[in-house]
């Protein structure tokens, strides 16, 4: 090879690695942002307040996993705040939500009202809902496990005698779905011992959240039996609101918005449930029971008792009998004597 081709091949050689360098020099001299994991806090130097780890719309019933606390910008905090620390910080499970909280944003002590206080029940109601207490016995309240915030079903049981012979029908239907516990006897919140420990305690009445309509019904039932509760797991709520939602019986906003369309869920679920009734009879239990409301006394023709059989009855008569006519109209008497 030619000595000029070669001298010319090194050089562009040695030009190429000094532009790299180069480049690379630059480039690492260059200011460029640190790339975060998505979702991940910020590091915040300041005292910690507590905030909201979910929305909590009006009438929410704080729980220890609604509230954390979380580290915030010293100049931002303000006496309303909750600080870690403060006594009145652990002293908020049971209240419940007066104004609006969004995700992420600290408690302000006017946001919530402490069972006690005035308007406590008043603001643990949702829009447009009632408050009605009913009477329930110690086995018909889940045995103390139904606390204020739990959602049940109102089962109604009863006895109806009808008007013939051999017992009575006993039944029982759940007649009301997805109701919201406000209070047990006079209490909106848990009781806990001293190591923190939920007491389980037995109670007479319940306070439930209800439609209008659904406290009317509720009155009526307290008349016609006895009043059990059942107690609903969390995940019926979102299995029964997709049964709904795909069979038309409820409707989300027609919007692009993420925010109105979890809104509407949240009220959606929330709902109580005035319909679907299910029920199961003495005779579900035990043969010996009954399966419908006892019928009227028959005599042996086929009609009521004291009514004699006609011409367009079935009768069944044993023994002699005469038929009398009147008219267009026969009777068929039974006579005594023997067979």
């Amino acid at each position: 090879m030619d000595s000029r081709k070669v001298l010319l091949l090194v050089g562009a050689l040695f030009v190429a690695a000094i532009t790299a360098f180069m480049a690379r020099s630059l480039m690492q001299d260059a200011t460029t942002p640190v790339a975060t994991a998505g979702g991940e806090p910020t590091v915040v130097a300041g005292p910690k307040v507590l905030v909201a780890k979910r929305a909590l719309p009006v009438g929410t019933i704080i729980d220890p996993g609604a509230i954390a606390f979380q580290s915030w910008p010293q100049d931002l905090v303000t006496n309303a705040y909750y600080t870690e620390g403060s006594p009145d910080a652990g002293k908020l499970v049971g209240t419940v939500v007066r104004y609006a909280i969004p995700a992420g944003q600290p408690i302000t002590q006017g946001a919530l009202v402490k069972p006690g206080d005035r308007g406590f029940l008043a603001a643990a109601l949702g829009p447009g809902m009632r408050a009605v207490t009913v009477p329930v016995s110690t086995q018909g309240a889940v045995g103390g496990f139904v606390f204020p915030g739990d959602r049940v079903d109102l089962i109604l049981t009863q006895t109806i005698e009808g008007g013939g012979d051999g017992p009575p029908l006993k039944a029982s239907e759940t007649m009301l779905r997805n109701l919201r516990v406000l209070a047990t006897d006079q209490r909106t919140d848990k009781q806990v011992d001293d190591k923190g420990n939920t007491v389980v305690s037995a109670f007479s009445t319940v306070t439930l959240e209800a439609t209008p309509r659904i406290a009317e019904k509720i009155a009526v039932a307290q008349t016609v039996g006895q009043l059990s509760l059942s107690l609903r797991s969390i995940a019926d709520n979102s299995t029964e609101l997709e049964e709904a939602i795909a069979s038309g019986d409820a409707e989300l906003p027609d919007t692009d918005d993420p925010q109105a369309e979890r809104a509407a869920l949240a009220r959606l679920a929330a709902r109580p449930v005035d319909g679907s009734v299910t029920y199961s009879t003495g005779a579900d239990v035990s043969r010996f029971q009954r399966s419908s409301v006892p019928g009227k006394p028959q005599n042996n023709t086929g009609g009521p008792m004291g009514a004699p059989a006609t011409s367009g009855s079935a009768a069944v008569v044993t023994g002699p009998s005469v038929r009398i006519a009147r008219g267009s109209t026969s009777t068929v008497v039974p006579v005594g004597g023997r067979n």
